[in-house]
């Protein structure tokens, strides 16, 4: 198992990833209260822009009220991109009181991510 951590200014990110034969299982807790608020399953596939590169698409499923899958789904797409591999993603990251500054940040995080 591989673990990877996101510093926040605020909290941090956790990323395990487990090789399941040749695709991946990862999960990401986080924040005050870390859980499972989503499972996302993500499938490489050719980009639509047709230049040869490898993309994804997910399949999400939300525990109700919760809203982890934007997190678990961007790490999940870039995984499967990466590797060419199946993806399941499922976790959660709760902070209590968050910001829109602090959610703009993990969305840069994220963004800058890389495996």
């Amino acid at each position: 198992m591989s673990e990877y951590v996101i510093e926040l200014s605020f909290s941090k990110i956790v990323i395990a990833m487990s090789d399941v034969g040749n695709d991946k299982l990862v999960m990401v807790s986080g924040g005050d209260k870390p859980h499972i608020g989503c499972a996302v399953v993500a499938f490489p596939r050719p980009s639509l822009t047709g230049d040869g590169t490898v993309s994804a698409t997910s399949s999400v499923i939300n525990v109700v009220g919760h809203k982890d899958e934007a997190i678990c789904r961007a790490i999940a797409e870039k995984i499967a991109s990466k590797y060419d591999c199946v993806v399941t993603c499922t976790g959660g990251f709760h902070v209590d009181n968050i910001t829109p500054d602090q959610l703009q940040e993990i969305r840069l995080k994220l963004d800058a991510f890389f495996l």
